[in-house]
Parts: structure tokens; C-alpha cells; sequence
């Protein structure tokens, strides 16, 4: 799947020249919680958030820094903050430097840049112009999406165990311990031991994912560390 195919495709947007309040106003009754700025040719020149909003002089919520931190701040770095908190621009409150992604961009692709860059959305551009906008809840309703659904025609249990075993056999963390796969009625048991907690988890997941299969009952126990393969 790819960004064309999960994005929300009517975006709001705002231009530009707007103020603060125009934002604001648009962030509240769109019920939405960030918006791409855009200049006269519909190209994305930010993006402007509730986050940029929330530390405004108009209701108290600016931050308030001691007398030792105002001598020794940077006099350019204190001149940017304060027309980030006071001005009525909203290009002047606005991130400048917005991570987006292409329409095609794989949601793997997605999912790496918002962990990355530790953002809740990103703009979906194509030849510079925002035709869309991904967020978490796109990715989790994409994830909703490919539940599988019950087959009807329920492999065997001879054949589930044999995609059990080998589901687990290709996996690095296979335990060198004895183990055994029993099925009953779609109903698959794990036996044996296993290195630790982590591992016998896995065994679990492992199992759980195979299409077909009901349920699963782990039996497995870890082995302690000071026993030794063989003893």
C-alpha cells in the first residue's frame, strides 16, 4: 500500500498572508489539528499547528524565563522566539521545514519518517503541491483493513501444524531445546523449552499468525540459565 491509498485526500489548507486567528479558527471548527500553508501558486510553504498556537501573550501561556536565562540568551535566538509567540502572521509562527512524503511513498516508508522525525502527520506532495495528508490514524485504519477474514475452508490440522513448525523453524530465535507442535480442531499447543520469556512469546506470535489457526495454548517454560544443552 502507498501513500495515495491510505491519505485523506480533501486537505485544508490556508494561505499564507493569513493571521493567527484564521488558523486557529479553521484548527477548531474543522475539528482537525494541523494545516499546510500554501503560497499563490497552491505550493506548500508550511505548516502551522496547534502546537505553534499554544504559547500565544493573548491568553497568559507564553513562556517565562528567569532573570539568569534572559542575560545569558542568545539576543538572535531571543528576537526569533519572540516573534514566534507575538506575531499575528501566521507565516511568522508557522514550522518552515516540513517533512512530507511523496503520493508513492510505501507506508513503511511513512511509518520511518513520522518515528524519525517524531511527527503525528505528514503532507502528501505531488510536483510541490499538497494533494493529501497521512496521519497515525490513517496507518491504523490501513492496519484495520487487512484483518484477515475466516475462511470457510479450514486447512487441517496435520496441515497447520506443518505451517506452524515451519513459521517457527525459519525464525533466528528457534529454540535449540526440544519443542513439539500438537494441533487439535484448529487449536494449536506448544511444547518444550525455550532460552526466555522473549522466545517463548515469539513462539506464540508466531503460531497466532499462521491463517487458520484458532487459538493457542503456549505450554512452554523457559530454562533456567545455568542449565546447560545436553546435561
Amino acid at each position: 500500500m502507498r501513500a495515495e491509498d491510505v491519505m485523506t485526500p480533501c486537505v485544508v489548507t490556508i494561505s499564507s498572508d493569513s493571521t493567527v486567528f484564521d488558523a486557529a479558527e479553521i484548527l477548531v471548527s474543522m475539528h482537525i489539528s494541523a494545516l499546510p500553508l500554501v503560497d499563490g501558486s497552491g505550493q506548500m510553504v508550511g505548516i502551522v499547528s496547534e502546537a505553534d498556537l499554544m504559547r500565544r501573550p493573548e491568553i497568559g501561556t507564553t513562556p517565562r524565563h528567569s532573570w539568569l536565562s534572559r542575560m545569558l540568551a542568545d539576543g538572535g535566538k531571543s528576537a526569533a522566539e519572540y516573534v514566534s509567540f507575538h506575531s499575528r502572521r501566521v507565516a511568522d509562527v508557522m514550522t518552515k521545514k516540513v517533512i512530507s512524503v511523496q503520493r508513492d511513498a510505501s507506508l513503511g516508508e511513512i511509518a520511518e519518517t513520522m518515528a524519525k522525525h517524531k511527527v503525528k502527520r505528514v503532507p502528501v506532495l505531488r510536483d510541490g503541491l499538497v494533494v493529501g495528508i497521512v496521519s497515525r490514524s490513517n496507518l491504523l485504519q490501513a492496519l484495520m483493513s487487512r484483518e484477515t477474514a475466516n475462511d470457510s475452508a479450514a486447512p487441517s490440522d496435520d496441515e497447520l501444524r506443518r505451517k506452524v513448525e515451519a513459521a517457527v523453524d525459519k525464525q533466528p530465535w528457534t529454540s535449540a531445546w526440544p519443542t513439539n507442535v500438537m494441533v487439535n480442531s484448529g487449536v494449536v499447543h506448544l511444547w518444550g523449552f525455550v532460552s526466555s520469556n522473549a522466545v517463548l512469546s515469539a513462539y506464540r506470535v508466531a503460531a497466532e499468525n499462521v491463517p487458520g489457526v484458532k487459538k493457542v495454548k503456549n505450554h512452554m517454560r523457559p530454562v533456567p540459565p545455568s542449565v546447560n544443552m545436553g546435561v
